[in-house]
This record gives C-alpha cells, sequence and structure tokens, in this order.
C-alpha cells in the first residue's frame, strides 16, 4: 500500500505550496477543545504530540490526539474551549512530505508515466484510488493498476510488470 496524503496531479488553491493534506477537522468532541479529525493519510505519527499541522489560518501544534475508530480526537495548543474548537469545523490540516525512501508516495506517483515490462508506456498516473485489495494507480487512459504490480520506480517513471493482455485496448 502507498503511504497516503491525498494528492492528485491538479492542484488545490487552499492547500499551502509544497504541503501535503493530511487531514479534515470535524465537529468539536466535548467542552474542553478536542476535535474529530479525519484523516486521508495512514501516516498516523502526523497526530503525535507536538506535531506542527498548517491550515489556510496557519500553523496549529497538536497538543493531545487519540485513536477513536476511523476518526481522531485531537487537541490543539490555544484551543480550549468548545466554541474555539467548534470554529475549527471543515478546516484541512496540511503538513511537509514525510522522509521515507522505503515508502511509494501518491505524492511522487502523480505525474508519472507508467511503463510496462515490455517498455509499453501505459499513460500518467493522475490518482491513486484506496481499494480494500489494494490501492490502485488511476491513468490518464483510464486503467487502473494494482500497486502490488509496481516492480520499481524513478523519479517521473514507475514501472509495473502486469498479466499479459491488461493494455491491449490501447494496442489495437
Amino acid at each position: 500500500m502507498a503511504s497516503r496524503s491525498k494528492s492528485t496531479s491538479g492542484t488545490d488553491p487552499r492547500r499551502p505550496a509544497d504541503l501535503l493534506e493530511i487531514a479534515t477537522i470535524g465537529r468539536a468532541h466535548g467542552l474542553r477543545g478536542e476535535v474529530a479529525v479525519h484523516p486521508v493519510t495512514n501516516r498516523f505519527e502526523r497526530f503525535d504530540v507536538g506535531s506542527t499541522l498548517v491550515t489556510a489560518a496557519g500553523e496549529r501544534v497538536v497538543s493531545g490526539a487519540r485513536r477513536d475508530g476511523n476518526r481522531w480526537l485531537v487537541s490543539f495548543d490555544g484551543i480550549d474551549d468548545r466554541d474555539a474548537a467548534a470554529a475549527l469545523t471543515g478546516t484541512t490540516l496540511f503538513a511537509e512530505p514525510l522522509d521515507d525512501p522505503d515508502e511509494l508516495w501518491v505524492h511522487e506517483l502523480c505525474g508519472s508515466s507508467v511503463i510496462d515490462q515490455h517498455g509499453y508506456d501505459a499513460g500518467v498516473v493522475t490518482s491513486v484510488v484506496a481499494n480494500p485489495a489494494a490501492d490502485l494507480l488511476e491513468l490518464d487512459t483510464g486503467h487502473l493498476v494494482p500497486l502490488t504490480f509496481i516492480v520499481r520506480c524513478e523519479p517521473g517513471t514507475v514501472h509495473v510488470e502486469v498479466p499479459d493482455g491488461l493494455f491491449e485496448l490501447d494496442r489495437h
């Protein structure tokens, strides 16, 4: 599975330059400033105490976090009551890309050409689609390629080994 942060080849005018979307803040939780956070990343160290996350209105430092099902309950420095927490509802959280060379990163895959084992250029990755069996590369040609087929990545190029016939419709 690719390490996720929401990223596509398009640009989001709300996204600060060079940052990745990490989560969206939902409703206030309780009376002491905690908020429900809905991650779009599978790297949950993003919510470690002391982590700095960026919003369109500035930086927020995590002062507490705990998992609650598919969401996280997070406290931020300076957000101490329900009203302040409620004001954050709908806010998108961004962060710097993590440096982990052993991971496939969605933001690095998007925009890359996909080349199969025969040297065929199957298209350009436009997004990575979450799928229970394996996340899928979505190509500008309409093809979907499971990440499990990736054998090597280089800057701007993803090499895949696919079953014969996967890209045949393009070749005729």
